[in-house]
């Protein structure tokens, strides 16, 4: 092999490792019934994604929404709303964990967690859902145990 060509190839290879990684995107379903049979619920309830990625909130079944829980988010981080049966992205560039729900099932245990990098907030977020009505509180603790 030539000296041009073997420099050619070790450059081509760190601009392979030093490319960042590409960004995903992750999609979480709007449910009236779970594969589980659990009424009123986002599927997955629970993601880890990495800073950068995605979620793609879709409305499977009608009367959904997503939207951001008040103290369940990093500091700084920007609340995101969508509207009731319409589909939407979020893109997560800041690490902690995200608390959300459907608006009008969150009584009815409609939440989620999406855990972006390392969970360094994840104690203000189980201070939070101690403020959630009925099964949404139940549920939020439960997904709270898969944050690592």
């Amino acid at each position: 092999m030539s000296y041009a060509f073997r420099l050619a190839a070790a450059l081509a290879g760190l601009l392979l490792v030093a490319a960042p990684a590409a960004a995903k995107e992750y999609q979480v379903k709007m449910l009236n019934k779970g594969a589980d049979g659990s009424l009123m619920v986002f599927e997955p309830a629970f993601l880890k994604v990495a800073p950068g990625d995605s979620v793609k909130f879709v409305p499977t079944q009608k009367g959904h929404n997503a939207e951001s829980l008040p103290g369940m988010a990093p500091a700084s981080a920007a609340a995101f709303k969508g509207k009731i049966d319409q589909e939407f992205s979020v893109k997560f560039t800041k690490e902690g964990v995200y608390g959300y729900k459907c608006l009008p099932h969150l009584g009815m245990g409609m939440v989620g967690v999406i855990q972006v990098g390392k969970a360094g907030n994840k104690a203000d977020v189980a201070a939070a859902t101690q403020k959630l009505p009925g099964l949404g509180k139940k549920r939020m603790t439960a997904l709270l145990e898969q944050v690592r």
